[in-house]
């Protein structure tokens, strides 16, 4: 997609089934890549048996590596024995079995011949060396050899690091990067071809300190667990538990790797397995895909490995609460100082950690990546922590951490006495990063960004400490909006509310973006600089600004491990609808509803094309302005539902009233039952989808809507999309006056299902009585079937149910009680 010359990959063999071949499989499907699986022959009945068992276990893992379970049956089975003729159709093919060289060498012997002439071929080795690899190469192939490391799991982490062998040639590593970059979404890091490269390198060093620091302060595993993890913005599973999850086995080899391959390292007596790690793997003890390792869970116990007896204990030890105070201080200079000036065991470990691992990648740059830039989007991208070291360096102030790290170097406290780097300790400096670029110490100068073509598709990339936040030319701001634009003629607007929730003064800021848009620009586009896109309505109305959201920029890559209740929860956070009954703002309440109605409406009806394009959650509200725009421009993490029903409420900004419209157009005047009831199922279970995808099937995105892979070209894309409306000469749609409606039938239909439900204590009175409201709104009342009503009509029944519902006594407790809890109650 970057130019003409651009590479182009129709189809991809994966070659290894295993954990990591299986899920790069899975990823290049969601991408909609025709895409064969090989893995050797099984001995027995079906020959390409451990392919098919890799793909079936595909819908077993979580996070789903499927963006959608149907997407399963597209990926291609094939074994080394039969299909290797069908490598000569691939334009890519990716090399992903074990880590041993021994093995690749002898697979390339054999699979070399079978290539085109134009074929890419790369390997995902995690650190291994490429120039080995492309040795054991026929000549012409070498030029198309490189290494390409996906990070498990691959469909949610964004990077990838991209290695040449020493004959490959530049232009194919960039139309690679290219790919890589649009079609599957990934953040490419060109990595130097240096043991681990430079995440696996950076990443694992700072794990074997946070090891040996363990053992040199006694501390336990579950207590460096809770200093090491969200508390400093890294992943909440921290240290230990992250080896668990990685694998104790997989950990010890990349260490094995370190070792075997850095003998000069100045930190080589430390690439070695400590002796409970060794003691474990020996016993089988691999971590989660064994069910033990550091942790293991006894019935409801969580219990972790006392290193002094060998035993299991209790996990509870957590970190000292003069310890999180320190680490909670917002600025980063006196949380450092603290941390070094404090008598406490944890404190002094956190320092040292945090010190060693600094020295290590200043004293490494140079070997590892091309820049400061690199290193710190590869630890941000591949381990998700909030910021890279060096931005934590420099955030901190260069010069005093520079001071600190020397001293104690020259006091003999580091893991290494190698030196700081001459650059490092330049007495002018104040950090490696600069909005003109960042430091690369083999040129002795800032590097800017990369400028190939694929990234003029990112008008605003993952931004670094020293980026400005430079949005556009501001068309008009309020406390809870901001209009704005690039000079492309095209407005944007972006909510400045907590989760970028919907009350009336957003709803004011769209309806003025709508009606500037269609006096100056050509169309509107409601996109958010950070995800969410939003959780839904805030119904408490008022209360002015509200700070906006900063969520860590790796959030938007981790796992889906939300539940519909995690979903919920966030959603009612926001709605306090019993204080808002109890204070007599019922009244209030209702006119809010009617607002989000007419707001919504006028999107849909806007004399400009709106477009909204959507990261991370779009929930309740949120996922109602989605539906009333002209259309969706989604990543493909994007998790889209109607949620009220889980705090007793239904949707009322015109969600019921879409599906109703969706029924009457798919059932093309037959019977609209069965597709009321698809809908009506999905809105009285709260579903949210696990993807754009996924949010496709359920039916809160469109087939016309479109899902973007990388969400830093997803404002490129939503813009594309409305310059092709406005120059295909956009008029809004008629007004849907003559909807045909389900009626009194199917109403009793659904209400017969839940009586059966009530009857068999699945569901309470509260339930049905919700389920019936929904029923009502969605099936048009107690109107006969087919009768035609407009979409006030539907609107009106809405806000209607919504208010009876958020009257009772037991919804009002259904939101407290998620508040309070953070559970669903049923009552």
């Amino acid at each position: 997609m970057s130019g003409p010359n651009a590479l182009k990959v129709e189809k991809v063999a994966v070659l290894g089934a295993g954990v990591m071949g299986a899920q790069i499989a899975a990823h290049l499907v969601n991408a909609d890549v025709e895409t064969v699986l090989f893995d050797l022959p099984a001995k027995d009945g079906d020959p390409n048996s451990i392919v098919r068992r890799a793909i079936d276990g595909l819908g077993k893992l979580e996070p789903a590596p499927l963006a959608r379970k149907s997407l399963a049956a597209h990926i291609q089975t094939a074994n080394y024995d039969q299909h290797l003729e069908q490598l000569a159709d691939c334009d890519l093919v990716i090399e992903a079995i074990a880590e041993r060289m021994d093995l690749k060498r002898a697979l390339y012997e054999r699979i070399a011949p079978h290539f085109s002439d134009t074929a890419v071929f790369a390997t995902n080795t995690s650190g291994l060396s490429i120039a080995s690899l492309s040795a054991a190469l026929p000549e012409q192939l070498r030029e198309r050899f490189c290494g390409v490391h996906f990070f498990n799991p691959p469909r949610y982490m964004h990077l990838v690091e991209l290695i040449p062998g020493p004959e490959t040639r530049e232009p194919l590593l960039d139309e690679l990067e290219a790919f890589l970059t649009t079609t599957l979404g990934k953040g490419v890091i060109r990595a130097l071809d240096t043991p681990n490269f430079i995440a696996n390198r950076v990443g694992v060093f700072s794990i074997l300190a946070t090891f040996y620091h363990t053992e040199r302060f006694g501390l336990g595993f579950d207590e460096v667990d809770a200093l090491t993890g969200s508390l400093i913005g890294r992943p909440k599973s921290a240290t230990y538990r992250t080896a668990d999850v990685v694998g104790l086995d997989t950990l010890a080899h990349v260490i094995n790797t370190m070792k075997e391959t850095l003998p000069d390292d100045p930190w080589h007596r430390y690439y070695d397995e400590p002796s409970w790690l060794r003691d474990l793997i020996e016993r089988g003890a691999l971590g989660q895909k064994t069910r033990q390792g550091v942790y293991q869970k006894v019935g409801k116990e969580i219990q972790v490995l006392d290193r002094a007896s060998g035993d299991y204990v209790t996990s509870g030890r957590g970190a000292d609460e003069a310890v999180v105070a320190i680490l909670k201080n917002k600025d980063p200079s006196q949380r450092f100082a603290q941390l070094r000036e404090s008598g406490s065991p944890q404190a002094q470990f956190m320092w040292a950690v945090f010190r060693d691992m600094l020295h290590y990648c200043t004293c490494h740059l140079k070997d590892i990546a091309a820049n400061a830039r690199d290193l710190d989007l590869a630890i941000r991208w591949g381990f998700g922590w909030n910021q890279g070291p060096f931005e934590i360096w420099q955030s901190a102030g260069w010069q005093q951490m520079a001071s600190w790290i020397a001293e104690d170097i020259t006091a003999g406290k580091t893991m290494a006495s190698e030196p700081l780097p001459t650059w490092a300790t330049d007495t002018t400096r104040t950090g490696v990063h600069a909005e003109a670029g960042s430091y690369s110490p083999e040129y002795d100068r800032n590097q800017t960004r990369s400028r190939l073509p694929v990234y003029r598709r990112q008008a605003f990339p993952d931004r670094l400490i020293s980026e400005p936040a430079d949005y556009g030319t501001t068309v008009f701001e309020t406390d809870a909006v901001r209009m704005w634009s690039t000079g492309d003629d095209i407005g944007v607007v972006s909510f400045k509310s907590k989760m970028h929730t919907v009350g009336p003064d957003v709803l004011d800021g769209i309806a003025r973006a709508i009606e500037q848009a269609e006096q100056e620009f050509m169309g509107l586009v409601i996109w958010q600089t950070e995800p969410p896109f939003s959780i839904g309505a805030n119904l408490q109305g008022g209360g002015g600004a509200k700070s906006e959201s900063k969520p860590s920029v790796a959030s938007a890559f981790k796992k889906f491990r939300r539940s519909v209740e995690a979903a919920v929860l966030k959603a009612a956070r926001q709605l306090n609808v019993a204080d808002a009954v109890m204070a007599g703002r019922l009244s209030k309440v209702e006119q809010i509803v009617a607002q989000f109605q007419a707001t919504n409406l006028a999107l849909r009806y806007s004399m400009v094309p709106t477009v909204a394009a959507v990261d991370g959650m779009a929930l309740g509200g949120g996922c109602e302005i989605v539906m009333h725009c002209d259309k969706a421009v989604t990543s493909l993490e994007s998790y889209i539902g109607l949620v009220e029903v889980g705090v007793g409420l239904i949707p009322g900004a015109g969600g019921c009233k879409e599906f109703a419209l969706r029924a009457a157009g798919e059932a093309k005047g037959g019977d609209m039952f069965p597709f009321i009831r698809r809908y009506f199922e999905n809105v009285a279970t709260a579903q949210v989808g696990r993807s754009a995808e996924h949010s496709r099937e359920l039916g809160f995105l469109r087939a016309s809507d479109e899902v973007v892979m990388n969400r830093f070209e997803l404002l490129y894309v939503a813009k594309q999309q409305l310059k092709a409306m406005y120059e295909s000469g956009y008029r809004p749609p008629l007004r849907a006056v003559r909807i045909p409606v389900a009626g009194r039938g199917a109403i009793a239909t659904l209400k017969m299902g839940m009586q059966n439900m009530l009857a068999g204590n699945y569901i309470s009175d509260h339930d049905y009585l919700i389920g019936s409201k929904l029923a009502h709104v969605m099936c048009g009342g107690d109107i006969e079937q087919g009768s035609a009503v407009d979409e006030q009509w539907f609107l009106d029944l809405e806000r209607d149910a919504f208010i009876e519902l958020l009257s009772t006594e037991k919804s009002q407790a259904r939101v407290e009680h998620m508040l309070k809890t953070g559970k669903p109650l049923r009552n």
